[in-house]
């Protein structure tokens, strides 16, 4: 079933107007015809089961059919704490990590990172990665919107990850997968945890050290090297298994 995000001030009006994009998608993409079914989320804890009733000529018109509690979130908060690939790797990396349950994602300038962005293209990237989460959060069902925030520098990362209950940080040179299994198993009940993966080149020492400070957790995800996407997709499953047990 088709799920739409809405404001709060939208469901209290009956029926319910969907404009916008949301309503050329509904009306001339999906051609939904009245008495068709659509899920609404203001990404609070609930999800609403909507009936189209009509449209109007610039909005639809659904009718809220019942209720539900949303579980579709995961129990703790993630921040991924990316440092930013070169290519379209950022979005590929938006879109999975939306799917596996992350809270918001914060791209991260670091010393290896290949790309150099200027403040303007900076913006106009962060509104497009925006656009990557938004439409991966409707395809995942998922019941709030994650955030993808302006680019970091690797300092200011370091400070707005030290308000999380819990740092980690894959790193090479990490003990090994006994002492990460112990690691990643702490991640259990906490209410926000950031992770930080680093770019193509990997994290400098520096780096390294700046997270560990902040009372990070360096853990090892095995024998080989991986690639900075595929880290951050294995890093956010085992979380989410982990947390969804």
């Amino acid at each position: 079933m088709h799920r739409f995000f809405v404001s709060p001030e939208q469901l209290k009006e009956s029926p319910v107007l969907i404009g916008g994009e949301d309503y050329n998608h509904i009306r001339n993409v999906l051609r939904m015809k009245a008495g068709e079914e659509i899920l609404l989320s203001d990404e609070s804890d609930k999800e609403y089961l909507c009936r189209i009733a009509g449209y109007t000529g610039e909005a639809a018109e659904v009718e809220i059919i019942d209720i539900f509690g949303n579980a579709r979130e995961l129990p703790a908060k993630i921040t991924l704490f990316q440092g930013y690939p070169k290519g379209d790797k950022m979005e590929q990396i938006i879109q999975k990590s939306v799917e596996l349950g992350v809270a918001e994602i914060v791209p991260v300038m670091m010393k290896r990172c290949v790309v150099k962005l200027d403040e303007k293209k900076a913006a106009k990237k962060t509104e497009r990665f925006n656009a990557v989460a938004l439409s991966a959060a409707k395809q995942s069902k998922r019941g709030r919107i994650p955030e993808v925030r302006p680019v970091m520098t690797m300092e200011e990362a370091a400070v707005y990850a030290k308000e999380m209950d819990y740092l980690l940080l894959p790193y090479e040179q990490a003990e090994g997968m006994a002492y990460s299994k112990k690691i990643l198993e702490k991640a259990k009940g906490k209410s926000s945890i950031g992770v930080f993966i680093g770019p193509e080149g990997g994290f400098s020492e520096d780096e390294v050290a700046l997270i560990e400070k902040a009372d990070g957790k360096t853990i090892s995800l095995g024998h080989r090297i991986l690639r900075t996407e595929t880290a951050a997709v294995t890093m956010l499953s085992l979380l989410m298994y982990l947390l969804e047990e």
